[in-house]
């Protein structure tokens, strides 16, 4: 399956809109909650704006979700199955973030040793 950031933008956008109606959340409340402006939001949705890491984090624990599922398309629901590709895709991103984690980890375990 071929992706291009554009898809990968509007995915985003309408899953941030998706979970913020879920919850029944204006865009000023999910604003509030992920401590980001309203513009910042109205862009994200408006497909205006891409995020760092650390915004997305902000958004999906403002919305109650896992990060990965901001950037799912919505045919991958979490009641049906993922083709093998999106499996191998999963678990890389899973690998990655165990390891960087890890690596955080170590870090400041030995910045405290110090």
């Amino acid at each position: 399956m071929k992706s291009n950031p554009d898809t990968v933008r509007m995915v985003f956008a309408r899953n941030v809109q998706k979970y913020r109606t879920l919850l029944l959340y204006s865009q000023e409340k999910l604003a509030e909650k992920s401590g980001l402006s309203v513009q910042t939001i109205k862009d994200i949705e408006g497909c205006r704006r891409w995020v760092s890491d650390n915004t997305l984090t902000k958004l999906a624990k403002s919305l109650k979700i896992a990060e990965f599922q901001l950037l799912l398309p919505e045919k991958y629901d979490s009641d049906k199955k993922y083709p093998p590709s999106t499996l191998k895709a999963l678990i890389s991103l899973k690998k990655t973030i165990k390891n960087f984690m890890d690596t955080q980890f170590e870090n400041t375990f030995n910045d405290l040793k110090r």
